[in-house]
């Protein structure tokens, strides 16, 4: 499909004479000789870009290309004028034309504007795209009378530049509220930065926010910018902020007051523009009662409060997640999506999820792994979430290692018994369990074949 051009101009040789050249080079091409008629044809014909003169009678081009941006922001508008000033180049550039072209025309630069109006068109539409993409990735799926408050309370925070504390369980999607606040935000086209602070020791933190200049401290062998810096314009997210220890709590309330800090070892006063989204796992009054947490950081961070539901609060949930769930991993393992029964999804229901979504995303995966039919049923289900499928105890297991007279055939047991423990642990997460007992995670899958039917 070729791109469409409409030519609006008051001059009946300039459209004559362009819409051949155009016509030529493959483009469809259409005309209006003044702006009245051009906003009706428009509204019509949807056009990729507007060739537009300046000077017509009655409605001018300037006009006409506010009621185009009104109308249809993504049309691209080239301007053409015999009367070329600076504060027309101005005003059309304010108003969103894309380029502004002189008579008398050079046709060179006539398609070389319009080819790069066009392909401006276009990485538009892939950035809204992308960005339609990736809000569909980061929605908070489930119509629970709990979701939909938590949906609710999104929306209205996202839009605005408050900052926001997000307080919840482990695993009930706080990280995934952060993110779709950045991208329901104004911010969106900004950086999203995120730090967990339970993960960096407190000594590092100040550098990893704040950054360093070369030879700050020993090790500083480069200047380093902080999360802070790389944030920008767009949005920080604090994750476990109730980790922090009270030393850098004292001096991130400090940058959050004044708005602007110092690289380690620098001089220079950069200014924080980011927007400010926190969340922790921790209840924060108590920690704030015990001491741990300082009263005046929270108030700081708690512009607005939003809790996030854990899964046993949301069960009608666990159907449409499930499904969401095991349909991504059928891609990532390029098969047919397996489906639950429904007493899989009355255990479910039944379930208290300590674990929350993350357990529930975690099982289902494991799973999709080790279920071979196209439906899993609940003699697949383990144990806690079966009950009738007990584990038995890891001692149990070993004892009955001796009945085996093959060696390798009594590790390869026990092993498997182990994982499974492990697994239990950790809530089904694999790659949680792979790092705590020191293996790869690729060796424990393996072995999941012939776990999840021990019993």
């Amino acid at each position: 499909m070729y791109p469409s051009i409409m030519i609006v101009d008051d001059e009946p040789s300039i459209l004559q004479s362009l819409k051949g050249i155009l016509t030529d080079d493959g483009f469809e091409v259409s005309t209006a000789s003044n702006g009245y008629e051009a906003l009706k044809r428009i509204e019509q014909e949807a056009p990729d870009l507007v060739l537009l003169d300046v000077w017509m009678p009655g409605l001018d081009g300037i006009e006409t290309l506010k009621e185009i941006k009104k109308s249809s922001p993504v049309t691209q508008v080239v301007i053409i004028t015999g009367h070329g000033t600076i504060e027309t180049a101005v005003a059309a550039t304010k108003l969103g034309a894309f380029d502004l072209i002189e008579k008398p025309l050079s046709i060179d630069k006539v398609i070389a504007s319009i080819n790069r109006a066009l392909n401006f068109r276009k990485l538009e539409e892939e950035n809204i795209y992308l960005r339609k993409k990736t809000i569909e990735k980061n929605s908070i799926s489930g119509n629970s009378p709990a979701t939909l408050a938590l949906k609710k309370q999104i929306s209205v925070a996202a839009p605005t530049n408050a900052w926001v504390l997000i307080t919840g369980e482990n695993g009930c999607g706080k990280e995934l509220v952060a993110r779709t606040l950045h991208q329901l935000s104004d911010r969106a086209h900004e950086p999203l930065v995120d730090v967990n602070c339970a993960s960096i020791p407190d000594d590092a933190l100040e550098s990893e926010l704040f950054g360093h200049e070369k030879g700050a401290f020993a090790g500083a062998l480069a200047k380093k910018r902080g999360k802070f810096e790389l944030a920008g314009n767009g949005t920080l997210f604090l994750d476990e902020i109730g980790d922090m220890g009270l030393r850098s709590q004292g001096k991130i309330l400090r940058v959050l007051q004044e708005k602007q800090f110092q690289r380690l070892g620098g001089g220079r006063t950069l200014q924080l523009n980011a927007r400010i989204i926190a969340a922790s796992n921790k209840n924060m009054e108590q920690e704030i009662a015990a001491g741990k947490f300082r009263e005046d950081l929270y108030f700081r961070l708690n512009v607005i409060p939003i809790e996030v539901p854990p899964l046993r609060c949301r069960t009608e949930d666990i159907a449409v997640l499930s499904e969401i769930f095991l349909a991504e991993f059928s891609r990532q393992n390029q098969c047919s999506a397996k489906t639950l029964t429904t007493d899989v999804l009355q255990l479910f229901c039944s379930y208290s999820w300590p674990g929350n979504v993350r357990e529930l995303k975690n099982l289902l995966h494991r799973l999709s792994i080790t279920v071979d039919s196209d439906q899993i049923t609940a003699d697949d289900i383990p144990f806690p979430i079966n009950s009738e499928k007990r584990e038995r105890p890891l001692e149990g297991a070993a004892s009955c290692l001796f009945a085996i007279d093959n060696f390798d055939e009594a590790m390869m047991a026990f092993e498997k018994e182990f994982i499974r423990q492990k697994l239990m642990q950790h809530h089904q997460d694999v790659g949680k369990t792979a790092k705590t007992i020191g293996i790869s995670q690729s060796r424990i899958k393996n072995i999941l074949k012939s776990v999840l039917t021990t019993s």
